[in-house]
Protein backbone atom coordinates (compact mmCIF):
# COMPACT_ATOMS: atom_id res chain seq x y z
CA UNK A 1 0.00 0.00 0.00
CA UNK A 2 1.55 3.42 -0.84
CA UNK A 3 2.41 6.83 1.87
CA UNK A 4 -0.80 8.51 0.60
CA UNK A 5 -2.94 5.59 1.20
CA UNK A 6 -1.02 4.64 4.34
CA UNK A 7 -1.52 8.34 5.51
CA UNK A 8 -5.67 8.83 4.00
CA UNK A 9 -6.63 5.79 5.65
CA UNK A 10 -4.71 7.03 9.45
CA UNK A 11 -6.59 10.08 9.00
CA UNK A 12 -10.07 8.58 8.45
CA UNK A 13 -9.16 5.95 11.15
CA UNK A 14 -8.81 8.51 13.65
CA UNK A 15 -12.10 9.40 15.95
CA UNK A 16 -14.51 11.50 13.56
CA UNK A 17 -15.40 13.39 16.72
CA UNK A 18 -11.70 14.62 17.45
CA UNK A 19 -11.83 15.11 13.67
CA UNK A 20 -14.42 17.32 13.53
CA UNK A 21 -13.28 19.38 16.81
CA UNK A 22 -10.16 20.45 15.37
CA UNK A 23 -11.25 20.84 12.08
CA UNK A 24 -13.99 23.58 13.93
CA UNK A 25 -11.73 25.02 15.77
CA UNK A 26 -9.30 25.73 12.93
CA UNK A 27 -12.06 27.16 10.85
CA UNK A 28 -13.24 29.56 13.77
CA UNK A 29 -9.71 30.46 14.51
CA UNK A 30 -9.55 31.30 10.11
CA UNK A 31 -12.25 32.84 9.79
CA UNK A 32 -11.28 35.52 12.86
CA UNK A 33 -10.10 38.82 12.78
CA UNK A 34 -6.49 37.98 10.71
CA UNK A 35 -6.08 34.82 12.59
CA UNK A 36 -6.25 33.18 9.57
CA UNK A 37 -2.94 34.11 8.91
CA UNK A 38 -1.53 32.05 11.82
CA UNK A 39 -3.90 28.68 11.70
CA UNK A 40 -4.19 27.25 8.09
CA UNK A 41 -7.81 26.72 8.42
CA UNK A 42 -8.28 26.35 4.59
CA UNK A 43 -5.74 24.13 4.97
CA UNK A 44 -6.57 21.71 7.45
CA UNK A 45 -10.28 21.76 5.93
CA UNK A 46 -9.33 20.66 2.88
CA UNK A 47 -7.35 17.90 5.09
CA UNK A 48 -9.60 16.46 6.87
CA UNK A 49 -12.50 16.61 4.27
CA UNK A 50 -10.73 13.80 2.71
CA UNK A 51 -12.05 11.56 5.89
CA UNK A 52 -15.78 12.39 4.63
CA UNK A 53 -16.13 9.50 2.53
CA UNK A 54 -19.97 8.85 3.09
CA UNK A 55 -23.17 11.55 2.72
CA UNK A 56 -23.77 11.18 6.58
CA UNK A 57 -19.71 12.78 7.12
CA UNK A 58 -20.15 15.02 4.57
CA UNK A 59 -23.20 16.41 6.11
CA UNK A 60 -22.09 16.18 9.32
CA UNK A 61 -18.66 18.06 8.90
CA UNK A 62 -20.99 20.46 6.75
CA UNK A 63 -22.97 21.70 9.64
CA UNK A 64 -19.90 21.86 11.90
CA UNK A 65 -17.53 24.00 9.66
CA UNK A 66 -20.48 26.51 8.66
CA UNK A 67 -21.47 27.22 12.29
CA UNK A 68 -17.70 27.82 13.01
CA UNK A 69 -17.44 29.75 10.09
CA UNK A 70 -20.39 32.01 10.74
CA UNK A 71 -18.71 32.28 15.00
CA UNK A 72 -15.88 33.22 13.19
CA UNK A 73 -16.75 36.13 11.12
CA UNK A 74 -19.27 37.47 14.04
CA UNK A 75 -16.56 37.14 16.47
CA UNK A 76 -14.47 39.51 13.46
CA UNK A 77 -18.13 41.82 13.35
CA UNK A 78 -18.27 42.57 17.44
CA UNK A 79 -14.50 43.33 17.43
CA UNK A 80 -15.36 46.40 14.58
CA UNK A 81 -17.86 47.18 16.56
CA UNK A 82 -16.29 47.34 19.54
CA UNK A 83 -12.75 49.23 18.04
CA UNK A 84 -14.29 51.13 14.34
CA UNK A 85 -11.63 51.94 12.38
CA UNK A 86 -8.87 51.96 15.37
CA UNK A 87 -8.45 48.25 14.52
CA UNK A 88 -6.90 49.68 10.84
CA UNK A 89 -3.94 50.62 13.05
CA UNK A 90 -3.18 47.74 15.21
CA UNK A 91 -0.70 46.06 15.25
CA UNK A 92 -2.39 42.70 13.36
CA UNK A 93 -3.86 44.64 10.64
CA UNK A 94 -0.60 46.33 10.14
CA UNK A 95 1.21 42.97 9.40
CA UNK A 96 -1.40 41.73 7.20
CA UNK A 97 -1.11 45.05 5.40
CA UNK A 98 -3.54 48.11 5.79
CA UNK A 99 -4.20 48.15 1.96
CA UNK A 100 -6.22 44.95 2.61
CA UNK A 101 -8.57 46.76 5.48
CA UNK A 102 -8.91 49.56 2.71
CA UNK A 103 -10.21 47.17 -0.12
CA UNK A 104 -12.78 44.97 2.58
CA UNK A 105 -14.04 48.89 3.40
CA UNK A 106 -14.14 49.57 -0.37
CA UNK A 107 -16.08 46.35 -1.16
CA UNK A 108 -18.66 47.04 1.57
CA UNK A 109 -19.23 50.24 0.13
CA UNK A 110 -19.67 49.44 -3.20
CA UNK A 111 -21.27 46.09 -2.19
CA UNK A 112 -23.06 46.39 1.15
CA UNK A 113 -24.27 42.87 2.77
CA UNK A 114 -23.64 41.37 -0.60
CA UNK A 115 -19.79 41.84 0.00
CA UNK A 116 -19.47 39.77 3.64
CA UNK A 117 -21.05 36.47 0.87
CA UNK A 118 -18.16 37.58 -2.22
CA UNK A 119 -15.38 38.28 0.43
CA UNK A 120 -15.81 34.32 1.66
CA UNK A 121 -14.19 33.29 -1.33
CA UNK A 122 -11.61 36.03 -1.95
CA UNK A 123 -8.04 35.17 -0.08
CA UNK A 124 -6.78 37.54 2.73
CA UNK A 125 -9.96 40.16 2.54
CA UNK A 126 -12.19 37.29 3.90
CA UNK A 127 -11.21 37.63 7.09
CA UNK A 128 -11.28 41.63 7.27
CA UNK A 129 -14.45 41.95 5.87
CA UNK A 130 -16.09 41.20 9.36
CA UNK A 131 -14.40 43.51 11.31
CA UNK A 132 -14.44 46.01 8.92
CA UNK A 133 -19.04 45.44 8.53
CA UNK A 134 -18.82 45.83 12.30
CA UNK A 135 -16.63 49.06 11.93
CA UNK A 136 -18.87 50.43 9.17
CA UNK A 137 -21.72 49.76 11.48
CA UNK A 138 -23.08 47.36 8.80
CA UNK A 139 -26.52 46.25 10.58
CA UNK A 140 -25.99 42.74 12.08
CA UNK A 141 -29.54 41.75 10.49
CA UNK A 142 -27.98 41.96 7.19
CA UNK A 143 -24.57 40.79 7.89
CA UNK A 144 -25.91 37.49 9.27
CA UNK A 145 -27.76 36.00 6.71
CA UNK A 146 -25.01 36.96 3.97
CA UNK A 147 -22.11 35.41 6.17
CA UNK A 148 -24.49 32.15 7.02
CA UNK A 149 -25.04 32.25 3.08
CA UNK A 150 -20.95 32.76 2.40
CA UNK A 151 -20.14 30.08 5.09
CA UNK A 152 -22.40 27.34 3.89
CA UNK A 153 -21.26 27.70 -0.01
CA UNK A 154 -17.51 27.66 1.06
CA UNK A 155 -17.61 25.08 3.28
CA UNK A 156 -19.44 22.69 0.75
CA UNK A 157 -17.19 23.79 -1.91
CA UNK A 158 -13.68 23.27 0.31
CA UNK A 159 -15.32 19.59 1.70
CA UNK A 160 -16.03 18.21 -1.67
CA UNK A 161 -12.83 19.17 -3.12
CA UNK A 162 -11.31 17.65 -0.10
CA UNK A 163 -13.62 14.80 -0.08
CA UNK A 164 -12.88 14.30 -4.24
CA UNK A 165 -9.30 14.58 -3.85
CA UNK A 166 -8.74 11.94 -1.35
CA UNK A 167 -10.96 9.55 -3.60
CA UNK A 168 -8.84 10.45 -6.55
CA UNK A 169 -5.21 10.32 -4.74
CA UNK A 170 -6.14 6.75 -3.66
CA UNK A 171 -7.55 5.44 -6.99
CA UNK A 172 -4.26 7.43 -8.46
CA UNK A 173 -1.97 5.48 -6.46
CA UNK A 174 -3.33 2.17 -6.72
CA UNK A 175 -3.34 2.34 -10.40
CA UNK A 176 0.39 3.94 -10.36
CA UNK A 177 1.00 1.14 -8.44
CA UNK A 178 -0.19 -1.31 -10.98
CA UNK A 179 0.97 0.95 -13.96
CA UNK A 180 4.45 0.29 -12.18
CA UNK A 181 4.23 -3.54 -12.06
CA UNK A 182 4.22 -3.32 -16.06
CA UNK A 183 6.74 -0.57 -16.71
CA UNK A 184 9.16 -3.01 -14.40
CA UNK A 185 8.33 -6.14 -15.80
CA UNK A 186 8.85 -4.45 -20.11
CA UNK A 187 11.77 -2.86 -18.28
CA UNK A 188 13.20 -6.48 -17.25
CA UNK A 189 12.00 -7.44 -20.56
CA UNK A 190 13.87 -4.87 -22.86
CA UNK A 191 17.17 -5.12 -20.40
CA UNK A 192 17.02 -8.64 -21.07
CA UNK A 193 17.33 -8.33 -24.85
CA UNK A 194 19.88 -6.14 -24.50
CA UNK A 195 21.98 -8.42 -22.44
CA UNK A 196 22.04 -11.09 -25.16
CA UNK A 197 22.12 -9.03 -27.56
CA UNK A 198 25.01 -7.57 -26.48
CA UNK A 199 26.56 -11.52 -25.14
CA UNK A 200 25.99 -12.45 -29.11
CA UNK A 201 28.12 -9.38 -30.44
CA UNK A 202 30.59 -10.21 -28.15
CA UNK A 203 31.21 -14.37 -29.33
CA UNK A 204 30.85 -12.79 -32.46
CA UNK A 205 33.74 -10.50 -32.56
CA UNK A 206 35.90 -13.03 -30.36
CA UNK A 207 35.02 -15.77 -33.26
CA UNK A 208 36.34 -13.22 -35.74
CA UNK A 209 39.58 -12.24 -34.06
CA UNK A 210 39.93 -16.07 -33.66
CA UNK A 211 40.15 -17.44 -37.68
CA UNK A 212 41.28 -20.63 -37.13
CA UNK A 213 39.29 -21.39 -34.05
CA UNK A 214 36.76 -24.05 -34.04
CA UNK A 215 32.73 -21.92 -34.51
CA UNK A 216 31.77 -20.34 -30.81
CA UNK A 217 28.41 -21.39 -30.08
CA UNK A 218 26.62 -18.45 -28.36
CA UNK A 219 25.50 -20.28 -24.87
CA UNK A 220 27.90 -23.07 -25.30
CA UNK A 221 29.65 -24.11 -22.10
Amino acid sequence: MGFVTDALDGLAGLPQPAVLAVTGAMTLAECTLGVGFLAPGETALLLASTTANTVPRFLVMWLVVTLCAVAGDSIGYYLGRRFGDRLRASGLVRKIGQQHWDKAGELLRRRGAYAVFIARFMPVVRTLVPASAGAAKLDYRKFLPASIAGAAAWSALHIGIGSAAGASAKYIEAAFGRAMWGVMAVGCLIALAVYLRKRRAAARAAEAARPDAEPVLVGES
